[in-house]
């Protein structure tokens, strides 16, 4: 039952692992493994076949500034794993919101079909799918960079001249140690680092990612999604813009998923910059307790 929900979902974005494994072999389908991890270590243990391995910051940023890879290359990373304008795109991430953030940047990038795996490995695994360690090798595609929409997205000037637009809500994601200044990176770090100040935004609600996700990965149902979004100050059907932040914006990402894709929600954005920017820029404002 709950994979029949899936597939009814806002334009299919949100696929199930019975629906990825009867594509396995479809030519139109590129399946990509999104990691936090420069070494792919999880990925050449075990990975979903076919796949191809991109480290996020490698696939996603331009070459050399601190932005997304230009249109060309994009095309030129896309065509290089055989993916045309006509690909379907599945996107599974180690850890999971490495995914959302790359079907954030896929979507502005314009290609036309991009989705996402919902539970990524943990739920793949959890069902007894395949896994493989052998490495792929593809036919290179023919790949013309499409029309590119960066409406989602949000710069450090605009977050900071709406702070009292009361048509704004801001929303921070990460963990409540972040929220409350206790700490300017997740536990899981470990050496705590990646902004110069701890705090939020001034104004920022708050609302913990994982909420969002049950223990093997995948989306909460939308009627919960919905229960979360509320206790935090958003209204899931509301009018108000969102702009959604974390640390880097991987998991601001999911929830920006959610909101858009889970529950088609419209004006939602994402502060890309996220709190490493942000905390380290001399007079921002921010709160803290």
């Amino acid at each position: 039952m709950r994979e029949s929900n899936i597939e009814q979902g806002h334009n299919q974005r949100l696929v199930g692992c019975g629906w990825l494994a009867d594509r396995l072999d479809d030519p139109g389908v590129r399946v990509i493994e999104v990691s936090s991890d420069p070494t792919g270590a999880a990925y050449q243990s075990g990975h979903i076949p076919g796949a191809a391995f991109w480290f996020w910051k490698d696939a996603l940023w331009h070459a050399t500034d601190r932005e997304f890879a230009t249109p060309g290359e994009m095309a030129g990373r896309l065509g290089a794993i055989g993916v045309t304008p006509d690909t379907i795109i599945v996107l599974y991430g180690d850890p999971v919101q490495y995914a959302t953030y790359a079907f954030w940047v896929l979507t502005m990038a314009g290609h036309r079909d991009v989705r996402l795996l919902d539970g990524s490995r943990k739920r793949w695994t959890a069902e007894g799918r395949p896994l493989t360690t052998v490495v792929p090798e593809y036919v290179p595609g023919e790949y013309s960079p499409g029309a590119t929409d960066n409406s989602s997205r949000v710069g450090r000037d605009n977050v900071r001249a709406n702070l009292k637009n009361p048509d704004r809500v801001l929303l921070d994601v990460r963990s409540p140690e972040e929220f409350l200044g206790e700490r300017v990176g997740p536990v899981s770090m470990g050496f705590d680092h990646g902004a110069e100040r701890s705090g939020r935004i001034p104004g920022a609600r708050h609302l913990f990612y994982q909420d969002l996700l049950n223990d093997d990965d995948t989306f909460i149902d939308p009627d919960e999604l919905r229960e979360k979004f509320t206790a935090a100050g958003v209204e899931p059907d509301g009018n108000s813009e969102v702009v959604a932040y974390c640390r880097l914006s991987h998991r601001a990402t999911l929830a920006w998923f959610a909101m858009t894709r889970l529950l088609e929600r419209d004006r939602v954005k994402i502060y890309d910059g996220s709190w490493t920017e942000w905390g380290s820029i001399v007079g921002f404002p921010i709160e803290k307790e």
